[in-house]
């Protein structure tokens, strides 16, 4: 059966995310700790090594550390969290951008994942986020399990890199691979009874955690 809208006293859960009208049943890391600087800048830092190093030794460091990042540290494409980042779009429509490439294994279709995420209407309205519930979202991606944006927004496609674990990337899904017409939520006949309007554009930010064992 399709998934049955929230009532006024629940608070939306991941069933959102499941394809509308077709079946399905609700199965409901962040990034690794921030770079350590490296040995010669960190010492350049310390009050006890007493070193004052010149213009051009300062600026070597900050290139060969800037240089060396570029192959230790996952690559960051567009901005950091919270920050603009520069959307492509792709010939279906969805627009994407990495804000963190992974270095994991790329996502396949038919495989079970974890994905955190928050999703937003384009007003910026949050209507669910798993962070909040401490529990990523655990799926098949690329069967129609879920929103169709979704699976190609992870999987790949049409122009678009499938996610590699550890990944972060925003993904922008036009009315017809998110919700379309009926919209989602609603408790009732009028579009603003519903938490998900008629025919929105939806935003998430999605993380790739990676595949789920079982």
């Amino acid at each position: 059966m399709a998934p049955a809208a929230p009532t006024s006293a629940s608070p939306l859960s991941c069933l959102l995310l499941l394809s509308l009208p077709k079946p399905a049943s609700a199965r409901h890391s962040r990034s690794s700790s921030p770079p350590q600087p490296c040995p010669e800048a960190a010492a350049a830092r310390s009050p006890g090594a007493g070193l004052v190093l010149r213009r051009r030794e300062a600026a070597a460091a900050v290139l060969s550390t800037a240089v060396l990042s570029r192959f230790v540290l996952p690559a960051e494409a567009g901005a950091a969290d919270g920050g603009e980042c520069p959307l492509e779009v792709a010939p279906s429509g969805l627009a994407f951008c990495d804000r963190v490439v992974g270095t994991g294994a790329a996502a396949q279709e038919g495989q079970l994942i974890r994905a955190h995420y928050t999703g937003r209407l384009e007003d910026g309205t949050v209507f669910d986020s798993s962070y909040k519930r401490g529990k990523p979202l655990t799926f098949r991606v690329g069967v129609g399990e879920v929103i169709k944006g979704w699976d190609q927004g992870i999987v790949g496609g049409e122009g678009i890199p499938p996610m590699l674990a550890g990944g972060k990337r925003t993904l922008k899904l036009p009315p017809a691979l998110a919700y379309g017409e009926k919209g989602a939520g609603c408790r009732g006949w009028e579009p603003t009874s519903c938490v998900i309007p008629p025919n929105s554009t939806l935003l998430f930010d999605v993380e790739y955690v990676g595949r789920a064992s079982g």
